[in-house]
């Protein structure tokens, strides 16, 4: 049953899965709430649909994901590292902790399909999916950097009424 799903929970046991085995960092829910990430961030989001459709999306400062993507690359530095791999990095975050959350679900709600992950980058950025459930999971990230873990989801769009009204 969807309403009986945790997902702030599904997506912090799946962070936590792939920050560690693939980022060697640690991932631990905000004690306070509301952390800013201030000046350059990315937004790498990834969109399922299903028995469910959304978006999950992952918001972090240039310093952590920078330190995500060195960590993933095994480089030195962050001079061994190209712009593009910093976004590389982080949309294969989203994309690695969609999986997890979309094995966590399957025997619930069935199977989803994810798309590939696309990534922005800007200040003040946030997921807004249109109006539907939304989930933020707010952590710190190595007890350095604050991230933020958001998921908009609704109901398959074929359960909705598809006709409008006359």
């Amino acid at each position: 049953m969807i309403n009986e799903i945790c997902f702030s929970d599904i997506i912090l046991e799946s962070a936590t899965e792939i920050f560690e085995t693939m980022a060697f960092m640690s991932v631990e829910k905000a004690s306070e709430p509301k952390q800013n990430i201030d000046g350059d961030s990315l937004l790498a989001s990834i969109t399922f649909k299903g028995a469910l459709e959304g978006c999950l999306s992952i918001c972090s400062g240039m310093p952590c994901t920078k330190a995500i993507a060195i960590n993933m690359l095994g480089t030195e530095s962050e001079e061994e590292i190209q712009p593009k791999d910093i976004a590389d990095a982080l949309g294969e975050m989203a994309n690695m902790i969609m999986g997890g959350v979309k094995s966590r679900v399957l025997e619930s709600i069935g199977a989803l399909d994810i798309s590939i992950p696309t990534v922005v980058h800007g200040n003040d950025l946030t997921n807004n999916f249109g109006r539907k459930n939304k989930i933020l999971v707010e952590v710190m990230i190595d007890d350095n950097y604050p991230a933020r873990f958001s998921m908009w989801y609704r109901e398959a769009s074929d359960k909705l009424r598809t006709n409008p009204p006359e």
